[in-house]
Order: C-alpha cells, then sequence, then structure tokens
C-alpha cells in the first residue's frame, strides 16, 4: 500500500473534506491504514523501506489525531483553506463573549471554595460544553457556506471554551487528591 504523504488529512482517509465526518469511516480506514503499515510487516525490508513505514505511520497517526477532534478538525480547515488563526497575536474578540468568559473563569476561582467543589465544576463544565455545541454548530455553518473568516472568529471563541474544560479537568484532579 502506497502513502501519499503530500497529501492532505482528508484525501488520506479517502474521507469528504468537511467538518461533519462520518467517525465510524474514520476509524475503519485508520485501522485499515495501521494494519497495512504496522512495522512487524517491514522488520525484513531494507532501511530505506523502514524509514518510509515509520514516516507513513507517523503521518496517518497525525492526521487521525486532526480529525478525529472537532476543534482540531476546524482548525485544519480553516489552515486548509489559507486562514491563519493568529491565536497568539491576535487579541480582537467579541466583547460579550469576553465578558461571558470573564464570568466562567470567576465561577472556576470560585468553585474551590464552595460546599462542593466537584458538583460546582461539573455545571461549569456542563455549562461550557453547550457553549462548545454551539461553536461547533456554528463553524459547521460557516465552513458549509465558506465564511471562513467566520469560521476563524468561531474557532477562536472554541479555543478558549476547550481551554476552560481543560483549566476544570485539572482542578478535578488537584481536588480528588
Amino acid at each position: 500500500m502506497q502513502i501519499d504523504l503530500t497529501s492532505d488529512f482528508f484525501e488520506l482517509f479517502g474521507v469528504e473534506n468537511t467538518f461533519t465526518l462520518d467517525q465510524e469511516l474514520l476509524v475503519s480506514r485508520f485501522n485499515e491504514l495501521q494494519k497495512h503499515l504496522h512495522p512487524d510487516k517491514f522488520a525484513s525490508r531494507p532501511d530505506s523501506e523502514r524509514r518510509w513505514s515509520m514516516q507513513a505511520a507517523s503521518f496517518v497517526n497525525q492526521g487521525y489525531q486532526t480529525l478525529r477532534a472537532d476543534l482540531q478538525r476546524a482548525s485544519y480547515l480553516l489552515q486548509l483553506n489559507g486562514i491563519d488563526i493568529d491565536d497568539e497575536t491576535d487579541t480582537r474578540m467579541d466583547p460579550m463573549f469576553l465578558m461571558e468568559q470573564m464570568e466562567l473563569r470567576e465561577s472556576l476561582e470560585l468553585a474551590e471554595q464552595s460546599q462542593d467543589p466537584l458538583a460546582t465544576l461539573a455545571g461549569t463544565r456542563k455549562q461550557i460544553k453547550g457553549l462548545v455545541s454551539e461553536q461547533a454548530e456554528a463553524f459547521a455553518e460557516a465552513a458549509k457556506s465558506a465564511d471562513w473568516e467566520q469560521a476563524r472568529v468561531t474557532t477562536r471563541q472554541w479555543q478558549f471554551l476547550d481551554k476552560l474544560l481543560r483549566e476544570i479537568k485539572e482542578l478535578e484532579e488537584r481536588l480528588d487528591v
């Protein structure tokens, strides 16, 4: 099986270049590619083929990790469409979104002092996951209509929410100890 290391991840897995993916098909294609690229199949081959196998397996793994996660897939679609997210240098954000972020961050800070910190965090997580779902739907609509600037804005907001979810997980782990 030949793998084109210059193809995009959608081509690699033979799936449609859209935000909404058939996850079962993605997993099936990943397993098929992994089976063909397994290092044991190349153990007795020349060094160049073993190196290629490692590169191809790494490329397949990277592609799978990118496409299986909604936020990474959204960012990748932006990249494929020539849109830079500028997550480090672009500080412009919708003021209403920023206010909402401040309130969510404040609720995280207050959670530790609440009577039941884990329950408080669970409530905040549920709220954030609802907002993440809204961002995913907004991205899907923007991508469907090729409104890549709106898709970019949505993805940047989504990244903020994703960071809050990671912070909740870290805080829960600290509280569990």
